[in-house]
């Protein structure tokens, strides 16, 4: 590969970069990362990221690159974006992936929809399910007005049948997802730790592992709403 001239990679040639950069200097590494940003801005802004962040796309996208730098031989012929794609695709499809996991982890419908599993936790007994619903409605009763309607009818809280979220706009003339996101603020907040100790005690939902799928979900959401969390 022949060399380019200066102000390109200053006198050395790009497969010299790489074998440097794989031997560990910082400065090659450096220059091929920033060489190649483009390339990973042009894949990342072409995949459906599904509620993740576009800068967090970017910034797994750019493990994927320097993963590619270091197993990368210009001697075999293939160009560099070309063995470059599958490594920074992949990285990216792996945090879309689990986002959404983070995000689709609901509990069932129903009365507790909120947290729930209680109707099998509970086994059927009155005083502990009694206990439940009337700490679960003081809970919800914590929440602004709108927040607290969405939750009431959606989960059919208070006896009343089940409505959609496409039901539920339509009453407002708001649009669905307009709701969805109404729904979504009022269980991030319903979900904390410090909220929902008291539920989480009589539901068995109070282990290591809850706090912290509460605290990624929080997190995921406050990064899509650039750090605010809606109360209205």
């Amino acid at each position: 590969m022949e060399e380019r001239k200066k102000g390109g990679f200053d006198g050395q040639t790009e497969a010299t970069l790489y074998r440097l950069a794989q031997a560990g200097c910082p400065e090659s590494l450096d220059r091929l990362l920033r060489q190649h940003e483009g390339l990973v801005r042009q894949i990342v802004a072409h995949q459906q990221l599904c509620g993740l962040p576009f800068e967090e796309a970017l910034q797994v996208g750019r493990i994927g690159l320097w993963r590619a730098i270091g197993g990368y031989d210009p001697q075999r012929g293939t160009r560099f974006s070309t063995y470059a794609y599958p490594a920074i695709i992949r990285h990216v499809w792996e945090a879309v992936r689990r986002n959404m996991a983070w995000e689709r982890r609901q509990v069932p419908p129903g009365m507790l929809g909120v947290f729930l599993e209680a109707n099998s936790r509970m086994n059927g007994k009155k005083e502990e399910w009694e206990e439940v619903e009337k700490v679960l409605r003081g809970l919800v009763a914590g929440l602004p007005e709108r927040q607290r309607e969405v939750i009431r009818r959606h989960y059919g809280l208070e006896g009343g049948a089940r409505q959609t979220l496409a039901e539920i706009g339509g009453e407002w003339g708001v649009s669905r997802q307009r709701v969805y996101q109404i729904e979504e603020a009022a269980l991030v907040w319903l979900r904390q730790p410090g909220h929902s100790q008291e539920l989480r005690n009589l539901l068995g939902r109070h282990s290591q592992e809850e706090y912290e799928w509460a605290e990624q979900v929080t997190q995921a959401y406050l990064r899509r709403r650039g750090g605010r969390h809606e109360r209205g």
